[in-house]
């Protein structure tokens, strides 16, 4: 008797995976560029720098100031975070990643403060403050005092809120004794710039009461603006 032959099922033997080389190559040079990007924002946000607060472009101050207002009185915060970063890295020559960590916290204390209804409200504000200014000493070669700076710094932006309760010249004074603690000088010697500033920001004021600030009161406060901060930088380098 014959056995029917069994049928045996067909083995078919898979192709080996064919080999992406370039694969291999983005692996490894995307492994070195993220390692060369992390070396990079290490360096830039720890390693020790100095520079001059009185070595500073008036007129690209007034011109970034003038962009800032706009920027918080119309809440667009990513633009003022922009601003910030500028400002930061064209005058205190701060680099690209600490510029930008240090805009966020100014930024962060700007709103904080536009939203509060109070004192206790704006003072949530002082924290983000103080590591503005600690960034600013840490590359400053003037050695003034952060936590003096940033109360100063909030109690102009709240003799400025509440302006209808305080006297003339309130506000010019707060304004001349924050700069005279971050150059040391004497209040008296910068008391131009702080009038002129606040100058401006009576226009501003007045402008949005009466129901909106147009280009031709912008113009005018950067015109102040620009007065103001060549009257700052010619105070801090007369006696260079």
């Amino acid at each position: 008797m014959t056995t029917p032959a069994t049928t045996l099922p067909q083995v078919t033997t898979a192709s080996p995976r064919r080999r992406r080389p370039w694969l291999g190559r983005v692996l490894k040079y995307g492994s070195a560029l993220l390692v060369a990007l992390l070396a990079w924002v290490a360096f830039d946000l720890y390693v020790p720098r100095r520079t001059s607060m009185r070595e500073f472009d008036a007129d690209e101050v007034a011109r970034l100031e003038t962009a800032m207002w706009r920027s918080y009185y119309g809440r667009e915060r990513v633009k003022l975070f922009r601003q910030l970063s500028e400002l930061l890295r064209t005058q205190y020559r701060l680099p690209f990643w600490r510029s930008n960590a240090v805009a966020y916290r100014a930024a962060k204390a700007a709103f904080v403060f536009k939203d509060g209804r109070g004192r206790a409200d704006y003072e949530r504000a002082l924290p983000d403050l103080e590591s503005f200014y600690n960034s600013i000493r840490a590359v400053s070669d003037t050695d003034f005092d952060v936590g003096r700076a940033a109360r100063l710094e909030l109690e102009w932006w709240i003799v400025h809120r509440e302006r209808r309760r305080h006297a003339p010249g309130d506000l010019e004074r707060a304004l001349a004794d924050l700069q005279a603690e971050l150059y040391r000088l004497p209040a008296e010697r910068l008391s131009e710039h702080a009038r002129l500033r606040a100058e401006a920001m009576a226009i501003r004021d007045a402008k949005a009461d009466e129901g909106g600030v147009t280009e031709e009161d912008w113009r005018r406060i950067d015109e102040l603006l620009h007065g103001s901060w060549r009257s700052l930088h010619a105070a801090v380098n007369s006696e260079r």
